[in-house]
């Protein structure tokens, strides 16, 4: 597409959208116009964002208070647990007191497994969803040698109690209904412990993979009930019976407001429709997509959204893609770059089919600010949410850095010069491969020859992997502190 045309798109209920180049324009960039007044930044119509971009300075940041937060509901609810154990009393012999500490330990675990992979607003917005998913699978293995270890000991206890061997115990214990709700539970736990181990991880299609990890839904309902039927822990007291039955409601009802209600809800509020779709180049596409009062979606520039479109693709396949234009309440736009069959097909969505989309997510956005400086640092596709944070009012002065093998391969190049041009910042583009000589350029001398004042800025890093990595690595040489960077990792798992 270039600037001598424009391309026509019918949408059935929005009437006909017109999707090209401004012809008046050195800097060539895909907008849609429906009839309101155009703004050359690839916006909609409307003005540029004005999302809240205050700088906490001497503050204590939303993440700090989110952390510290969590820490507090987490000793609380662990006090009262060994509260609980305590006032209990003892168990047939020692060994199944023991194992009762450890079961008791082995719910609460459970149960903040599911927090944590709630996708709870307030807490992802603020932490953010790949910490939560990293605390989360830590919190998993905790849980699966808690859960194998309180197992081994009620095993033990029950065979020491009536003298005879473990394997004779095991079957007979197998036959008592809470007994055996608890086994069922532990061997889920088990199996999806093995398969979330890395190298046999890699090996699994992430549909696969994420249709066995929901298997955890399925040990936690044995959990309970099986926890249930246990009267020792759930009915030792009235405050221990009202304690667990509100503690399990709460994780319960987190878990299907954060994973259901919310995400169903939203999309049948605001009717989610493909409004256009513009190639970018060969090899990245952008999806406009539109809805039903879109101003009350609670979306800011750096968040992602996890993206379904069930006439395009299957309704399991999903992708989480960053916004690259900031919500402004008319629309959403992604824009991605085609590195498997889910993203090569985006330029093949019909126009006007539905959208369900998931989100927004993620705590990559100004919402962290703590320095009127900022330092915006992308490589490839990860331009995206950098690209998206641009359109924000921002607070002080901007420089970006924009790591590319070449020019020709930099994605919305002509929107960040426009946008960085607008805010009189700076921008950075280098080109090249790593290796072929010269200083690295996220090398800490590299960094700081780049922006001399750096440890004066928050520095916004979303790259690949080993790029994120050795800008990290160069900004904690340059002794840039730590709640000034901010890096997220877009991913499902």
């Amino acid at each position: 597409m270039n600037g001598q045309g424009l391309r026509a798109v019918f949408l059935p209920d929005r009437g006909v959208y017109e999707v090209g180049i401004r012809p008046d324009s050195s800097v060539s960039m895909g907008f849609v116009h429906t009839g309101r007044e155009y703004r050359g930044d690839g916006g909609w119509g409307q003005p540029m964002a004005t999302a809240s971009n205050t700088v906490r300075t001497g503050a204590v940041l939303p993440v700090d208070a989110a952390r510290w937060t969590m820490w507090a509901f987490v000793i609380v609810n662990v006090v009262i647990v060994e509260a609980l154990f305590l006032s209990a009393g003892s168990g047939k012999n020692g060994i199944l007191t023991v194992a009762k500490f450890f079961g008791l330990h082995a719910a609460l675990l459970l149960l903040f497994q599911l927090l944590l992979v709630a996708r709870l607003p307030w807490l992802d917005g603020r932490i953010g969803m790949d910490r939560l998913t990293v605390w989360h699978r830590w919190v998993g293995f905790s849980l699966l040698w808690t859960v194998l270890t309180h197992a081994t000991l009620v095993v033990l206890g029950y065979a020491t109690l009536d003298d005879t061997s473990m394997g004779k115990t095991f079957v007979a214990l197998s036959g008592v209904p809470a007994s055996l709700l608890g086994m069922l539970a532990a061997a889920v736990i088990v199996g999806i412990a093995t398969i979330s181990i890395r190298p046999l991880r890699r090996r699994l299609p992430y549909e696969v993979w994420h249709g066995l990890h929901l298997l955890l839904y399925v040990a936690l309902g044995l959990s309970f009930v099986h926890q249930l039927q246990e009267t020792t822990t759930f009915t030792s007291s009235a405050f221990a019976t009202a304690y667990w039955w509100i503690l399990w409601l709460f994780a319960f009802g987190a878990l299907l407001t954060g994973r259901v209600v919310m995400p169903v809800w939203r999309n049948a509020y605001h009717r989610f429709r493909v409004a256009a779709v513009v190639p970018e180049s060969d090899n990245v596409v952008s999806v406009y997509v539109t809805g039903r009062r879109l101003d009350k979606l609670p979306a800011r520039a750096g968040q992602f959204c996890i993206w379904r479109f069930p006439g395009h693709h299957h309704w399991w396949l999903a992708n989480p893609f960053s916004l690259s234009a900031a919500p402004d309440g008319q629309g959403l736009r992604l824009t991605a770059k085609a590195v498997g069959s889910a993203s090569a097909g985006l330029r093949h969505v019909p126009v006007g089919s539905r959208a369900f989309v998931e989100g927004p997510y993620g705590a990559f956005t100004s919402l962290h600010r703590s320095r009127p400086g900022v330092l915006l640092i992308a490589g490839g596709v990860g331009i995206t949410p950098v690209r998206a944070m641009l359109e924000e009012q921002s607070a002080g002065d901007v420089v970006v850095l924009y790591r590319v093998r070449s020019e020709a391969e930099a994605v919305l190049l002509d929107e960040v010069r426009h946008l960085v041009a607008l805010r009189g910042g700076r921008l950075h583009l280098l080109t090249g491969r790593t290796g072929e000589g010269g200083a690295p350029p996220f090398g800490a001398g590299s960094l700081h020859q780049l922006v001399p004042d750096i440890t004066e800025r928050d520095v916004y890093v979303c790259g690949p992997p080993a790029m994120t990595g050795a800008v990290l690595s160069g900004l904690r040489e340059l002794q840039v502190p730590a709640r000034q960077v901010h890096a997220e990792k877009f991913g499902l798992a």
